[in-house]
Order: structure tokens, then C-alpha cells, then sequence
């Protein structure tokens, strides 16, 4: 007979029952326990929070920092008529208010929130009154100083449970190590160690690694002899741009994505690969988690990643339909030595730092003992070429000193204006020479938007030109000279990356950088720099049980994936005899019939497999019953 759990997962997904850890960790969190679930991509992570929070009375708090997922997963539940919201930056005050008072007072199920909105005051206030069932935090590695992929902005969840000291806390990932998953129950205050572990063993996933001095003509090459759906990953934006170009004259369609295009031109490529109207997709990192397709056949790696964690996540996007795909790593010597430079880079010294952090006061006129508070844009181009700077280790320097407390740096803002109220409220309504459009405009922030004289609030100005009644570029200007009258501080609509002085500034030689700043962090991303390098230079252990060993799950040589490419040449000891054996066979260049290949004399397995992988490799072409050399395609111009 069917518990409630079974009954909740076919009412409204469908499922006859649960599949791996699910259960355990439903189970867990429904008595009330503080949980962490550490299930591969594509293991059915939301099942195991939608379930028992439709189980239990309250609103499950759902944290995760992507808004494409948070949208997507709000859409699917409502299509299943389960109630839910999302509250994300570029909503208006209003529409924030009527999804948290319907948390409240109404049936809402869940409450997606992006972690930077967790420290509002509007949302905490709030938050006081929200019947809790549980808070659910996805992506939970985000937490952790010690994995690939920290966000300062996570440390609020600790805080909120402070809020709701009673309510249990569901942490999910697809990527910790032992230390990782240690400190992501830390920092979200566990009661106590509960952790529920799904192998990250992918049976259907070949992970490869391709040791070429010629990645472009390798992408192609493996491209054109496989088929379906595929993702190149690339470090820098412009080498998507250039990849995407070259695969279109190739002749297979692609296209690229990264952080700096345009949110709406991101959707709709997004859109066309998941459709299948465009095969590749060339992406930067930025195309990571929150992924929903399903049947991608290939995911290649021009260049490497800065650790195991980030590759064993991009790479798991392939083959989550159960059925074979390749994770394909192109490396070569030059990977090594940008690997090893990268450290350098990212940990700049001391002296380097202190001088960014100097001529930064320099460039933006600030004295000793003034600036807190103040937020300026931040032209990196032109800071780097008044100072004869590297931008990339001027980026490295401004996250060492915000972590160190001295500034906030802003690298990647989403674009929307930013405003915030430089005098008092009451100083406001003494105004004197304020125009009727001028006072529409500042009524109209004043009534869709909390917080405005403590902190920069993001708005959406075309929202001020519909309650205003005024067009875009009045809006701009009244903001403009609102600002220039220091009655504001208004940040205009563009993507410049901004810096704030989070305390007052101080004579660069007093600058402290901590231990667990710079020491300790270099320290452990040095670990995950020679952890990638180590993976790819080893070709002795089966790769699966490489990156198994790597996420603390013990392997055996038993163990081995059978697929990967050192499974397949230790499997076949005589490959390469095979393979010029072959060769010399149909060098005339004639076809030959197959049973000519028996009287080569190896097991008959070995040569299917040799056969199939010169077939892929477009060494050679089968047709029916002949056999005949197949000339490597060249490159167009």
C-alpha cells in the first residue's frame, strides 16, 4: 500500500515510486532533521524537497541562485496546480509585498529566493511571520570556502536560521568533496552530521581525455564523426564567438553564450539549443547549473577548468536521458602551464594587493579616513591602463580585498539601475524648487521601493515610467538631476562593474589581508589547480575512478567504468597493432571485404572494438559487407 510520500509523487509527477536516496532524505527532513543530500546531476534533487514540503503545512523556503531555474521551477509546479512564488532582483516592492503576504496568509507551497535577497529588511520582516516548514538550500557547495564555486551571498542563509531557529534545513548538491561537504554543514549550523550520499557513478557517461596540439581540428574532427546534441565549454567569451563562427563554416550549426550578453539574447539561445535547432552550444561557465536537457550526447572541454569539481559538473550535463554520451577533455602542455600560472594570478602578493587598494583611492579621490559608504563605477580598462596594470590581477585584488573586509566589488552587475536616497526622509519632504515631474518620480520610488535611504535598491525604470506617466528619457534625466543635486545617488542602467567602500578608506600599508584570506585560500585552490592536471595526465586508472576517489567514494579496480579511454586501451593491450595492421590492410585504398579481416588473427571482440573506434574516429567507413580507408576530412577555410 502506498504512503502518503508515494501517494504525493503520483498525484502530481506521476512516478510509481522513488529511485535511489530519495526516500531516505525525504524521510529525514520530514522528521524534522537538518540534511544533506549529495545526489549526481540529473538524480532528482527538487523531488526531494517538493514531496514532504507538500506533506507538511507551511512554505518551503527554497534557496538557490539561479533566477532561469527559479522561474522554470515555479512555472512546472503551477502546471501541477501547486502553489508557488519567486522573488528575485527587478521586482518591484509592491509585487515583493503581495508574494510575501500571501506567504503568509495564503496557500502558497513554496518560496524560491535568490540569496542575496535573504538579507532585505522587507523580506526579514516578513520572513518573522511566514509559517516555515523547512528552508531548502540547492546548490548548498556555494556555501563552502572550500569548494569551486563560493558566494559570500550564501552566508545569509546561517543568519535566517537564526530567524526560525526550529526549522530544519535541506542542503543539496551534485559536487562536494569530503572537506566540502564537512564545512557546508558548519556554516549552515547543523545540529548534528546527517548526510545522505547518491554514487556519482555515470555508467552511460565515457569520460575521455584527448592529449592534442591542435584542439579546433579535434572539436571538429569529433563533432563530425558523432551525432546529436552538444556542449563545448571555453574559458574566455571572445573564444566561444570565434568557436561558434568556425563550427558554422564547418557546417554544424552552433552558437555561443556567456555572462556579458544580453539576459533576453541568452533565453533565446538557450531556447534554440534546447529545441535542437542549433546542435552546439559554446558556452564559458556561465552555462552551468539549472540545465534541463536531457539527451545531450557531448560535452567537450577546449579548456580546462580550474578544478575536478567544476569539470565533474559541466561534464555530468551529458547523458542524463540514461542512454551513452561523452565528456571529452582536450589537454595538452600549454594547459599545464596555464594552469600553474592561473595560481599566480589569482593570488597576487601582498605588496601588489595593497597597491591596487591605494591607487584605487587615487583614481577615485578618495582621502585617508573618508569614503565609507560611497560607491563609485569602476572602468577597469581605464584603471588598468593609468596604472600599468594586468586587468586580470586587478580583478584578483579587488575579490582578495573584499573578502578582507575594505571594499564591495561588483564585477558582474545585472544592469538595472541602481538608487539610493542621500538625505533623510524628513529632509525630503523640506525640499524646496522640486518640480511636478520631479515629484512624481520621487513619490513613485518612495511607493514601490523599501530601504532606499540605508542602501542602493535595484529599480526597474520603466516600472517609474508607467506610475509617473512620464517617458524613459524624462525618467533618465529628473534621475540624472536629482543625482546632480546630491539628493540621490543614482547608478545608471548599464553593466559597469561598481566598488563600494565597506569601511573608511586607510593608508594602503595598514592594509591587512588575513591568513584564511590569502594562505589558506591560495593553498586550496593550488590542491584543485593540480587536482585537474593530475586527472588529465593520468592514464593508468579508469577516469570514473579517478573522479570518484577525487568526491571520497571508495573504488576498486573492479569498479572500472569499462568505457572511459583508459578502460578501452588496457582492455585491448594490442590496440595500436590492431589499428596498423588494419591500416596496412586497406592502404591501397580499394575496399575490402570484412571476413578479410580474419586472417589477422585477434579475438573477435577486441577487433568489434577496435573496428567501432577507427569507424568513429573516421579512420576508416563500413558499408554492408566492405570495408575501405576514409581520408580525414579537412578543414574549410
Amino acid at each position: 500500500m502506498a504512503d502518503k510520500y508515494q501517494e504525493i509523487l503520483r498525484t502530481y509527477w506521476g512516478y510509481p515510486d522513488f529511485r535511489g536516496i530519495q526516500r531516505d532524505i525525504i524521510e529525514s527532513i520530514a522528521r524534522g532533521e537538518d540534511t544533506l543530500g549529495l545526489m549526481p546531476t540529473g538524480g532528482g534533487k527538487s523531488i526531494t524537497f517538493q514531496v514532504p514540503a507538500l506533506a507538511q503545512k507551511g512554505v518551503c523556503i527554497v534557496v538557490t541562485p539561479l533566477i532561469a531555474l527559479m522561474k522554470d521551477q515555479v512555472q512546472h509546479l503551477k502546471a501541477r496546480n501547486i502553489l508557488a512564488e519567486a522573488i528575485y532582483t527587478g521586482l518591484s516592492r509592491q509585487e515583493i509585498l503581495r508574494i510575501l503576504e500571501n506567504c503568509i496568509f495564503g496557500e502558497i507551497k513554496f518560496l524560491y529566493v535568490s540569496p542575496e535577497r535573504l538579507s532585505s529588511e522587507l523580506f526579514q520582516t516578513k520572513l518573522r511571520h511566514i509559517p516555515v516548514s523547512f528552508i531548502t538550500v540547492d546548490e548548498a557547495h556555494c556555501i563552502s570556502q572550500w569548494g569551486y564555486d563560493f558566494r559570500p551571498s550564501y552566508l545569509e542563509i546561517a543568519k535566517i536560521r537564526d530567524m526560525k531557529p526550529g526549522v530544519p534545513v535541506l542542503a543539496l548538491t551534485a559536487t562536494a568533496t569530503p572537506d566540502v561537504v564537512e564545512d557546508i554543514q558548519i556554516q549552515l549550523h547543523f545540529k548534528k552530521q546527517n548526510v545522505f550520499k547518491m554514487s556519482f557513478a555515470r555508467k552511460n557517461l565515457a569520460y575521455v581525455v584527448r592529449t592534442t596540439n591542435d584542439k579546433l581540428t579535434e572539436m571538429v574532427h569529433i563533432l563530425q564523426c558523432t551525432q546529436g546534441s552538444a556542449i563545448i565549454y571555453a574559458r574566455s567569451r571572445k573564444r566561444t564567438k570565434e568557436m561558434a563562427e568556425l563550427l558554422n563554416k564547418q557546417g554544424i550549426s552552433a552558437t555561443f553564450y556567456h555572462a556579458g550578453l544580453d539576459s533576453d539574447v541568452k533565453d533565446i539561445r538557450q531556447k534554440n539549443w534546447q529545441n535542437d535547432e542549433i546542435r552546439v552550444m559554446v558556452a564559458t561557465n556561465a552555462f552551468g547549473m539549472g540545465i534541463d536537457k536531457s539527451d545531450v550526447r557531448m560535452v567537450i572541454h577546449i579548456d580546462c577548468p580550474d578544478s575536478l569539481e567544476a569539470y565533474f559538473q559541466e561534464a555530468g550535463r551529458g547523458g542524463r536521458d540514461g542512454e551513452k554520451a561523452y565528456a571529452v577533455l582536450l589537454y595538452n602542455q600549454s594547459d599545464e602551464n596555464k594552469l600553474m600560472k592561473r595560481i599566480d594570478e589569482t593570488f597576487p602578493d601582498k605588496e601588489f594587493i595593497k597597491d591596487v587598494y591605494e591607487h584605487l583611492a587615487y583614481f577615485f579621490q578618495v582621502a585617508v579616513g573618508s569614503g565609507m559608504g560611497q560607491t563609485f563605477m569602476f572602468e577597469i580598462e581605464k584603471f588598468c591602463f593609468t596604472y600599468k596594470y594586468f586587468p586580470t590581477r586587478v580583478d584578483s585584488a579587488l575579490r582578495i580585498l573584499e573578502r578582507s573586509g575594505y571594499i564591495h566589488y561588483e564585477d558582474n552587475p545585472d544592469g538595472k539601475a541602481r538608487i539610493r536616497f542621500n538625505i533623510s526622509r524628513n529632509d525630503l519632504y523640506l525640499l524646496e524648487n522640486v518640480s511636478e515631474k520631479e515629484e512624481s518620480v520621487i513619490t513613485g520610488l518612495l511607493r514601490n521601493y523599501g530601504g532606499l535611504f540605508t542602501d542602493y535598491v535595484y529599480i526597474d525604470e520603466s516600472l517609474i515610467e508607467r506610475v509617473s506617466e512620464l517617458n524613459r528619457q524624462q525618467v533618465y534625466m529628473i534621475l540624472k538631476n536629482l543625482s546632480a543635486r546630491h539628493i540621490i545617488d543614482f547608478i545608471p542602467r548599464r553593466k559597469t562593474p561598481y566598488i563600494s567602500y565597506t569601511r573608511p578608506r586607510e593608508d594602503g600599508f595598514r592594509v591587512i589581508i588575513p591568513e584564511e584570506v590569502w594562505e589558506v585560500r591560495k593553498k586550496q585552490f593550488t590542491a584543485h589547480i593540480k587536482s585537474i592536471i593530475n586527472y588529465a595526465k593520468n592514464d593508468s586508472i579508469c577516469r570514473s575512478r579517478q573522479l570518484l576517489s577525487y568526491f571520497g567514494e571508495k573504488t576498486k579496480m573492479k569498479d572500472d567504468c569499462g568505457i572511459c579511454d583508459v578502460c578501452i586501451d588496457h582492455k585491448i593491450p594490442q590496440k595500436q597493432t590492431i589499428i596498423s595492421e588494419i591500416l596496412d590492410l586497406l592502404k591501397d585504398g580499394k575496399p575490402h571485404d570484412i571476413t578479410e579481416l580474419k586472417q589477422l588473427k585477434y579475438d573477435s571482440e577486441d577487433m568489434a572494438a577496435v573496428l567501432e573506434e577507427m569507424v568513429a574516429e573516421n579512420m576508416m567507413n563500413v558499408e554492408e559487407d566492405e570495408i575501405r580507408l576514409e581520408p580525414k576530412p579537412e578543414m574549410k577555410p
